[in-house]
Order: structure tokens, then sequence, then C-alpha cells
């Protein structure tokens, strides 16, 4: 039904020469003048059948309430205006997730790769930081180009079963705060 459903609606499933050329050739950028969160010991959380993997969070107890970090990829570091990868992922607006497949808007280099916070991987990022109080409003927030590595990669079952029954400490002390 899902290869149906991709030629019905017309879905590109093939990428131009280009854009595999300058997915390919991607790779990871200097530090420069982003900043370096590679010591945040940040997480994935997904469902078990996520094919891609381009957030991750990170969370400590502040003075106030709780500082919070949101990482996601930073697809505009390797998708310029005019590109080929621009162009390509114009004409699909999103990736088309099915049952059984995914059709990805950027090929897999990237989508599977560069773009994807793989655990124990650098990957260039923006980074949301976020000062909650006690309450969880937002007091503050900054946004930042930056450099990270995902501590660890875990399903949304996984990390509700560790909260309820523990079972890994690591996990266990990156998720209190996360909780909390």
């Amino acid at each position: 039904l899902s290869l149906i459903a991709i030629h019905e609606h017309e879905i590109p499933t093939k990428f131009s020469a280009d854009a595999l050329r300058a997915a390919d050739a991607a790779h990871l950028p200097q530090l420069g003048q982003r900043t370096d969160f590679r010591e945040v010991p940040f997480i994935t959380i997904d469902p078990f059948d996520a094919r891609d993997f381009d957030d991750a969070v990170w969370a400590a107890p502040s003075a106030h309430g709780w500082e919070v970090k949101v990482a996601v990829a930073d697809v505009a570091h390797y998708v310029r205006p005019g590109s080929a990868l621009d162009r390509e992922a114009h004409e699909r607006g999103n990736s088309a997730y099915f049952p059984d497949r995914v059709v990805p808007m950027l090929p897999h280099a990237l989508s599977g790769g560069m773009c994807s916070l793989q655990a124990g991987e650098e990957r260039a990022c923006m980074v949301a930081t976020m000062q909650l109080d006690r309450d969880g409003n937002v007091s503050s927030h900054r946004i930042e180009r930056g450099m990270m590595r995902s501590a660890l990669r875990l399903t949304y079952e996984r990390a509700q079963e560790i909260h309820d029954r523990g079972g890994d400490t690591v996990a266990e002390r990156l998720l209190a705060p996360l909780w909390g």
C-alpha cells in the first residue's frame, strides 16, 4: 500500500546526481564560532521504530527551577539556499512516513548520517537553552549553533521503564532531571 500511495501522490523517491554528490560531500564543520556542547549528556528519546534521530534533550536543576536544552540537527549548515539539496528539499517539502518505509526529504548521507544525532557521534546542531521556573514557565532562553555528541538513545518505552523501575544507572541519572 505504501508504494501505491507514493506513486499516486507522486512523491519523489530519487535524488538528482547533484544532490547526492552534495550530500556525500557533506562534512562536520569546525567548531569555530559554534558553542561546544559535546560534554553535555544529551539523550534522544524516540519511538522504537523511529527512522531518524534529529532532536535530543538535557535538563538540570538550577537556582530557580530548571535549565533545559533542546538540540536539533543543524540541517541548514548542509542545505544552503539555492543549492541542489535545497531544490530537492523544496520539491519534497518534508519526509513522508509510511508504516513500512520513509521517503526522506534529504539523501541518506544527511538524513541518516550527518543530520542524525546518533549516540557517540559529533554533530552540528542548533540548541535552545531555556531557564524554567519551578512552575515550568520560561524565564529566559537563547538559541545557539553548536557541536554536540548525544550520550544515549532511548525509546519512549525504555525511558518510561527506567523511570518506573530503574535498572540503568546512567540513564536514570540523565532522565531524572527531565522527569523533574
